[in-house]
C-alpha cells in the first residue's frame, strides 16, 4: 500500500536503496567514472586557462565559469553518492540529503545559466558586434558570472525557508527538489512551477533560439563570401567557434531533457509512485554525463586549445615531443659573430655534441645546391652567411662527425 509522500520521504526507508545491491554498485560505478572523467577533463582546461590567462578574452570567461561548476559539483557532491551507492543506503540521511540536493540544485541552475550565457553573448557577438565589443567584455561578464552564482544560490535556498524541500529521490541514492510539494502547499507549488518555467523551460528557450539564428547567421554569412584567403579563413573561423558552442548547447539540453520531462510528469502525479525505481536512475546517471564531454569539445574545435595542451604536456614529459629545433636569433644591432643559434635535442637523452664552424660550413657547402632546401640551404642575415640544419637521428649524427667522439656535451651550434 504506497505511503504518503511527504510521510514516506520522512520516513527512514526513504534513505534506503530501492535498487539491488548489483545495480547500486553499477550506479557507483557510473558516477566514479563521470567523476574521474570530469576532473580530469575539466582539471586540464582550467590548468590551461591560467596558463594563458593573459591572453584570455572577455567571452573565455563563461567557458572558465561552466569548467569550474562541474569540476567543483563533481569534487564536493558526488562522492557521498558514491559512497552511498556502495553502501545501499543514503549516508547521513536528512542532514547530507540537505546538502546534496542544494549543492548539486545550485550547480545544476549555474550550469544552466552559464549555457544560456554562451549562447546569448554568441549570439549578440556575431550579430550585434559594437554592442558585443561595448557591453559584454573584461568586467561586465566578470559581473554576469558573479549575478549567477548568486541567483542560483539564493534561488535554491528558499528550501532551508519553507517554500520547497529537498527530499530523497525514489530509488532512495540522491537527493532534490521535492516536486511532488506541488500538492502540499500553494508555496511549495509556487516554487516548483517556477523552477521548470523559469529556470528550465526560459533557459532552454533562449539557447534554443540563440543557436538557431547564429546558424542562420553564419549559413548566410558563408554563402556570401566568395573571396578566397583571409576572408575564407575567417569564415571557417567562426563556423568552428559557432558549431563548439552549438556543441556544448545541445550537448547539455539533451543529456538533461530526460530528468526533466520525468521529474515534470511527477510533479502532477498525485500518486506515491507512477515509475519503477530504475526509470528515475538512468535519466539521473545520464544528466551527470553532462559534466564530461565540453572539455572535449573545447580540444576539439578550438585551435588555441590544442596547442596550449601539446605545450602542457611537452613541459610534463619532454620526451614526448622527438626530436626538436630551437632557434635563437640575436637582437637586432647586437654585433653577435652567429646571429642565429640552432640547437639540437636527441630523444633518449643523447649526448650533445659541439661542432667547429669551419669544419660545419665545408660539410654544408658540399651538400647545398640550391637555396631554400631544408637540408643545407644558405641565407643572409645582417650581412653575413649562415647555414641552417638539417633533422637527424643519432646514426647520421656519428656519420656526419666521421664516427669522432667529442666530449664537450656543449649544443650544436651552426
Amino acid at each position: 500500500m504506497p505511503l504518503n509522500f511527504s510521510e514516506f520521504n520522512r520516513s527512514v526507508s526513504a534513505f534506503t536503496s530501492k535498487l539491488t545491491p548489483a545495480a547500486d554498485i553499477c550506479v557507483g560505478l557510473t558516477i566514479l567514472s563521470v567523476v574521474l572523467l570530469s576532473v580530469l577533463g575539466n582539471g586540464l582546461v582550467l590548468v590551461i586557462c591560467y596558463r594563458r590567462r593573459k591572453k584570455m578574452v572577455g567571452s573565455e570567461l563563461l567557458c572558465v565559469n561552466l569548467a569550474v561548476v562541474d569540476f567543483l559539483c563533481c569534487i564536493c557532491f558526488y562522492p557521498l553518492s558514491i559512497l552511498s551507492s556502495f553502501n545501499h543506503v543514503w549516508l547521513g540521511e536528512n542532514v547530507t540529503c540537505v546538502y546534496y540536493g542544494l549543492g548539486c540544485f545550485i550547480f545544476g541552475l549555474c550550469g544552466m545559466f552559464t549555457i544560456t550565457a554562451i549562447s546569448v553573448t554568441h549570439y549578440l557577438k556575431t550579430c550585434y558586434s559594437l554592442v558585443y565589443a561595448v557591453w559584454l567584455e573584461g568586467t561586465n561578464l566578470r559581473i554576469a558570472c558573479c549575478s549567477i552564482w548568486f541567483v542560483a544560490t539564493v534561488w535554491s535556498s528558499f528550501p532551508l525557508f519553507g517554500w520547497g524541500e529537498y527530499v530523497p529521490e525514489p530509488y532512495g541514492l540522491s537527493c532534490t527538489i521535492a516536486w511532488k510539494g506541488y500538492h502540499t502547499s500553494a508555496k511549495d507549488a509556487f516554487y516548483v512551477i517556477c523552477s521548470f518555467v523559469c529556470f528550465t523551460l526560459v533557459p532552454v528557450l533562449f539557447i534554443a533560439v540563440s543557436q538557431c539564428l547564429i546558424l542562420y547567421k553564419v549559413s548566410r554569412f558563408s554563402n556570401s563570401l566568395s573571396a578566397k584567403g583571409i576572408r575564407n579563413n575567417l569564415r571557417n573561423t567562426e563556423k568552428r567557434l559557432s558549431l563548439m558552442f552549438f556543441c556544448i548547447s545541445l550537448g547539455f539540453v539533451i543529456a538533461w531533457a530526460p530528468y526533466a520531462v520525468v521529474s515534470f510528469l511527477f510533479i502532477f502525479h498525485k500518486e506515491g509512485w507512477y515509475m519503477a525505481p530504475e526509470g528515475f536512475v538512468f535519466p539521473a546517471l545520464f544528466a551527470k554525463s553532462s559534466h564530461i564531454y565540453n572539455p572535449f569539445i573545447y580540444f576539439y574545435f578550438n585551435k588555441t586549445f590544442q596547442k596550449e595542451l601539446r605545450s602542457l604536456l611537452f613541459a610534463l614529459w619532454p620526451k614526448l615531443g622527438g626530436n626538436r629545433v630551437g632557434v635563437q636569433v640575436g637582437a637586432t644591432g647586437e654585433q653577435v659573430p652567429f646571429p642565429i643559434h640552432i640547437q639540437l635535442q636527441e630523444r633518449h637523452c643523447m649526448k650533445m655534441t659541439t661542432l667547429s664552424q669551419d669544419k660545419t660550413q665545408s660539410k654544408i657547402r658540399t651538400k647545398s645546391k640550391s637555396r631554400g632546401r631544408a637540408t643545407s640551404s644558405s641565407h643572409h642575415y645582417h650581412g653575413r652567411q649562415v647555414y641552417t640544419c638539417w633533422g637527424s637521428s643519432s646514426k647520421n649524427v656519428s656519420t656526419f662527425l666521421g664516427k669522432k667522439s667529442v666530449k664537450d656535451p656543449l649544443p650544436v651550434s651552426i
